[in-house]
């Protein structure tokens, strides 16, 4: 009884130690994937199949560390550890096919194109969809699959500026990692949130009208 016990206390530190060394080993590999494939706005995302593979590796890297401590309570709430699998995968699961509607919708655009999506998905996070998404994203969830889905409605703002800006970019990928973590495991706060949403819609104005300030956005003149 008392080994019982025991393994229930010991479950949620090791699915978040497995969950943040998860998220760190596919940091690497896309960053091997993603190795010079990024053009900026120009940026193509090639065959569906190394797409899929790319996208679903970032999203894990992206995603893992903020859903990490969800991944936990839900282990701990049902005294399983095996419980983290499924949650983990069908939460997973709901990133990947938002990969796929990002595939099928994604076209040749420019820098007017890309700087109109900054611009919605800064203004996207001061509605109150976002708020309403963010708020349950950080409560208990029953499933993976209703976890997901309220952190896509959270960050579907945000991925879309990183599809917009360059898929294959490191460096959009990190930015938008760094903020999807922080909204998924801080309380909303407007003393932060606001600047942040407008510095999204600042980015957004540069990019229409003086995409040049913005690095790597347009890939080098021939």
């Amino acid at each position: 009884m008392v080994n019982v016990a025991s393994r229930r206390l010991d479950a949620p530190p090791v699915v978040l130690a497995a969950t943040l060394g998860l998220a760190a080993a596919c940091w690497a590999v896309a960053a091997w994937l993603m190795d010079g494939m990024d053009m900026g706005v120009a940026t193509r995302p090639g065959s569906f199949g190394f797409f899929a593979a790319a996208w679903v590796t970032m999203m894990a890297a992206m995603m893992l560390p903020g859903a990490a401590p969800a991944f936990a309570r839900h282990v701990r709430l049902s005294g399983k550890a095996s419980a983290a699998l499924p949650f983990a995968g069908t939460y997973l699961a709901v990133w990947a096919l938002a990969g796929g509607v990002a595939y099928a919708l994604d076209r040749p655009h420019g820098s007017l194109a890309a700087g109109a999506v900054v611009i919605a998905a800064g203004v996207y996070e001061l509605t109150p969809a976002k708020r309403h998404f963010r708020q349950r994203c950080r409560q208990n969830a029953a499933s993976g699959l209703g976890y997901g889905l309220c952190c896509a409605g959270s960050g579907i703002g945000l991925m879309a500026m990183l599809v917009a800006l360059g898929v294959m970019s490191l460096f959009w990928m990190a930015m938008v990692a760094v903020v999807c973590c922080a909204q998924k495991l801080l309380p909303a706060k407007a003393a932060i949130d606001v600047p942040v949403a407008l510095a999204i819609f600042g980015l957004g104005l540069v990019i229409v009208y003086a995409p040049s300030l913005v690095p790597g956005l347009t890939p080098p003149a021939m």
